[in-house]
């Protein structure tokens, strides 16, 4: 019985550190139709599960209902590509940019759309955003490069969520 009693008191512990930090504005509208797809990491805040990989995609599908996300990238170090395959669901409001995604079972963490722009057909082309905190920042791009007017836009929405942009790894340069 102490056993179980130590273990529980160990896992809500542990759970109770895995509590999300305060919601971040996020777009509002969103229409998930228009962000499914294949998204190409333009930058982002180094994490250990990131770590190394250049080439980095996102893929989200509907999948019956549900979203179904491919994350992919290419590790010069092992000469390899690594893939991590998730879902996600909507944290609340579908009409609002706030998911959550999980690539461990029951543990969901927060994907938070704070800024993205659109391009003739409605479709989202180009999205910052965010885990639970800025630790979690990625900038997003529905091709491997921005044009040089993009990452300017960006980097100044980056900057003014009190974040240096040269913090961040870019995976691609800007086309002129």
């Amino acid at each position: 019985m102490k056993r179980v009693l130590i273990a529980l008191l160990a896992m809500s512990t542990l759970l109770g550190g895995c509590a999300s930090a305060p919601p971040m504005p996020v777009i509002n509208g969103f229409e998930l139709k228009h962000y499914l797809g294949t998204w190409h990491e333009v930058a982002r805040m180094e994490n250990r599960f990131e770590r190394g990989l250049t080439k980095v995609t996102a893929e989200y599908r509907d999948d019956a209902g549900s979203i179904k996300v491919i994350n992919r990238g290419f590790s010069a170090e092992d000469n390899r590509w690594k893939e991590a395959i998730g879902k996600a669901r909507f944290a609340s409001n579908p009409d609002e940019g706030r998911l959550e995604v999980s690539f461990f079972g029951p543990f969901y963490g927060d994907y938070q759309i704070l800024a993205a722009t659109r391009d003739a057909d409605g479709r989202y082309r180009t999205a910052l955003v965010a885990g639970d905190s800025l630790e979690y920042l990625w900038l997003l791009s529905r091709e491997p490069n921005l044009s040089a007017d993009e990452e300017a836009k960006f980097t100044s929405m980056i900057k003014s969520l009190g974040v240096e942009p040269q913090s961040l790894v870019w995976l691609s340069k800007p086309q002129s």
